[in-house]
């Protein structure tokens, strides 16, 4: 193949010859051609599973960060970054001589995308860096943050991850300008690619042209309703009002000014990201009291974001032509001026003119929607660059909105009063919004690391009081387990249920704690086959517990997940191919105080597909996805591989851990017995499968040449033949030889799945056995 590039036209690789194999497409193979998602719009992405995963990982599997983290001199870093942010470069010029206001802005958006209905977002593997969130027109400029702290990146190397960084970075501009804060943990893992997995919304955006976020409409596609509606909602799982936001539009819900509507849409878009009104209002009220907006040029002048500058720019994207392109001429959200009198300071000025002065409507020189006070003699503020220069303060409609809803006037009329407790409340808040999605603080790094225990957003679970159980104890138990007369498959349900809720995006849900015992999780409909095998297991504890004179108790967690194991033995020993399942102790139950039964609520699944659960309400919840979309989803979030996904479910199905105990997707006669019925039922040409309802969400298996009805299934059955994926890993397992195979591979993904949330045991590397 061979073509001349003319080079006088760098921008769009003018080809004048043409490759013979790439058609008239530039790049041929590699160029900007249709996929599989333009041709089958409605497939089931499996290979999501698949992202981030050893090959994209440079550091390899045996790379240990908490290691590495904690070889650093957290004091000597934080020097380095605090002298870096009272610095200014000429290539971007910080305001007011201090980068402090732009880090926090970095860090708060690289925090902020966090959201409670899946976990997904946060500041905890970096993705700021990759596409979309890099590209979002809420992030402008962040790119230029990320690049002013590239020298330090480089001087700690790999034992300082990216997403640490920018946390720290936001730390320490609020302690130079006087806040004091709550304190700060290192151990977030970085991604290696771009997040291809997680639903931002579905609006269809050309994020390549500003003014089109400026028009656009859309965003009533992601609610319900309009604002001010009974029924005014946003879609699940999102969290930010519209496309390409963190949070909400700063000039109101459609970009109007008007204050009422924006307090609804702030709402519900905080309360999506896990914080109430309190929270809320400091985190608003905290953030804007440092540093200023920009807004001194038209949008449309802006070039386009990183993901689509041209490759002069090495990454670098929103090219602003006016002037110096930045300093006094730089342009983010397009609304221009500062909050406060004294912008890199921490005080309560904010607040005191945002409630001592009225604030009327106005335009920013980029014709964005703001505020200025009324009354002529309110405080300026000083210009960010040129030295003397005063202007007037601003305000954007969020802030206003602060001020004329009722219940975040209170709490604002608050911090007016206390100016130490609004201290104390935008620190806690700034540190968990920075640290919500860490998880467990087993997993939290370094010499700041809050002591205070109990923070109830943090899942908390008491240290242990007894001395744990041994080998000894382990067999014991097993027996006492045994003559309950449990059923397999209700031992097998009962443990997959506790382990079930864990999601890798937070790192929330697991067995451990035992809060399956516990409400909300006790009373999920989906769970309800659980109570029975909970009281009984109870029983053995009591026994077992009160027996001891050596220190040793066993906890209800424990024991849960140790009834599992139970339940597979059993399973596979009636198979023919005996096993030892690996159990390892240590669990703590915790208490129902410190389960905080609304946040725990967004773990209830709307899909479960390893048990066939769908729920009653799932058409409202979740219109137009299918219950196998969502599966999926729930798969991915366990962190499975689609080879892991696969056995797991073919492993329950024939132990019946349906969350109602019906034979749906149980295709063998000998329920209980770990054997690969599932799937040869699943492949077998002799059988056929047909539709029970016009939906299409329950199927019959019947025999080809009698029309016998041999099963029943559900689409989170049928989905594991009828995906050409999915459906080649299954006959891995229906052959002649895949009996010893499968039995070797579902109890290696049953342990994963009882040990994901072990971060008490486990380390600092993403890939291969966990660190000690």
């Amino acid at each position: 193949m061979s073509a001349t590039i003319d080079k006088t036209n760098t921008e769009s690789f003018k080809m004048e010859g043409r490759c013979p194999f790439g058609g008239d497409r530039i790049g041929g193979a590699h160029g900007n051609r249709p996929t599989l998602d333009n041709w089958y719009p409605h497939r089931l992405r499996v290979e999501v599973l698949h992202q981030n995963g050893l090959a994209a990982d440079p550091l390899g599997p045996d790379f240990d960060y908490a290691a590495a983290f904690n070889a650093i001199d957290l004091d000597a870093l934080k020097a380095d970054i605090k002298q870096f942010l009272t610095t200014s470069v000429a290539w971007w010029p910080s305001d007011y001589g201090n980068y402090g206001p732009q880090m926090i802005r970095m860090a708060w958006h690289s925090a902020g995308t966090y959201r409670i209905a899946d976990g997904r977002g946060g500041a905890g593997t970096g993705m700021q860096r990759f596409a979309p969130i890099s590209s979002w027109w809420d992030n402008g400029n962040t790119d230029k943050s990320r690049r002013l702290l590239q020298p330090i990146k480089h001087k700690y190397g790999n034992g300082l991850s990216w997403a640490d960084l920018m946390v720290l970075t936001g730390n320490c501009a609020l302690e130079i300008m006087g806040l004091p804060t709550y304190g700060f943990a290192g151990g977030r893992l970085d991604a290696w690619e771009a997040d291809n997995a997680t639903y931002w919304g579905p609006e269809v955006v050309d994020m390549g042209t500003l003014s089109d976020f400026e028009k656009m409409t859309g965003r009533d596609k992601r609610w319900r309703g309009k604002n001010g509606d009974a029924d005014y909602d946003l879609e699940n799982p999102l969290a930010a009002s519209h496309q390409a936001l963190i949070y909400v539009n700063p000039e109101g819900a459609y970009g109007d000014g008007d204050p009422v509507g924006s307090a609804r849409d702030i709402r519900i878009t905080f309360t999506r990201m896990a914080m109430n009104d309190e929270e809320t209002v400091a985190l608003i009220a905290g953030g804007h009291a440092f540093g200023k907006s920009h807004g001194m040029t038209p949008s449309k002048e802006i070039g386009p974001p990183p993901e689509m500058a041209p490759m002069e720019a090495m990454g670098l994207g929103w090219h602003n032509p006016r002037g110096t392109g930045n300093g006094k001429d730089t342009m983010t959200n397009g609304i221009e001026g500062s909050w406060t009198p004294d912008p890199t300071k921490w005080d309560n000025s904010y607040l005191e003119n945002l409630f001592k002065f009225e604030w009327v409507k106005t335009k920013s020189p980029a014709g964005s929607v703001q505020w200025t006070p009324q009354d002529p003699d309110a405080p300026k503020t000083p210009d960010a660059h040129v030295a003397g220069q005063m202007h007037p303060l601003m305000m954007m409609t969020t802030d206003i909105a602060l001020k004329v809803d009722p219940e975040y006037r209170k709490v604002c009329e608050k911090f007016l009063a206390d100016f130490d407790a609004f201290t104390q409340a935008f620190s806690k808040a700034w540190y968990k919004l920075t640290h919500r999605d860490m998880g467990p603080k087993h997993r939290y790094l370094g010499p700041e690391v809050t002591l205070e225990d109990g923070l109830l957003w943090q899942d908390p679970i008491p240290d242990a009081t007894h001395a744990p159980i041994g080998e000894a104890e382990i067999a014991a138990l097993k027996q006492a387990i045994a003559a309950t007369g449990l059923s397999v498959s209700d031992l097998a349900f009962t443990a997959f249920s506790s382990a079930a809720t864990y999601r890798d995006s937070d790192k929330r849900g697991g067995a451990n704690g035992g809060r399956l015992a516990l409400a909300p999780q006790k009373d999920w409909a989906v769970n309800q086959r659980a109570a029975p095998v909970v009281a009984a297991l109870r029983g053995v504890m009591a026994d077992f517990n009160g027996t001891r004179s050596d220190g040793k108790a066993v906890s209800l967690a424990d024991l849960i997940v140790l009834g599992g194991c139970v339940a597979v033995e059993k399973a596979a020993a009636a198979a023919g191919s005996p096993v030892t399942v690996p159990f390892t102790p240590g669990r703590v139950d915790t208490t129902q105080d410190l389960t905080d039964i609304e946040m725990f609520t967004w773990l209830k699944p709307v899909v479960d597909g390893f048990r066939n659960y769908v729920d009653a309400d799932y058409g409202r919840i979740a219109p137009g996805v299918s219950p196998e979309e969502l599966f999926l989803d729930r798969a991915n979030l366990m962190t499975l591989t689609a080879p892991e996904w696969v056995v797991l479910t073919g492993g329950l199905r024939v132990l019946n851990t349906n969350h109602d105990g019906s034979d749906t997707g149980v295709f063998t006669d000998r329920v209980g017995v770990l054997t690969t019925d599932f799937f040869r039922a699943l492949t077998d040409t002799d059988l056929v499968w047909e539709k029970e309802d016009a939906e299409g969400m329950r199927f019959a298996l019947k025999d080809r040449a009698s029309g016998a009805v041999r099963f029943h299934a559900s689409r989170n059955d049928l989905v594991f033949g009828a995906n050409a994926q999915l459906r080649s890993l299954a006959d891995v397992y229906a052959g002649s030889d895949g009996q010893a195979r499968f039995v070797t591979d579902f109890v290696r993904v049953w342990d994963k799945v009882m040990m994901l949330d072990r971060y008490d045991v486990k380390g600092h590397r993403r890939h291969g056995p966990m660190a000690a």
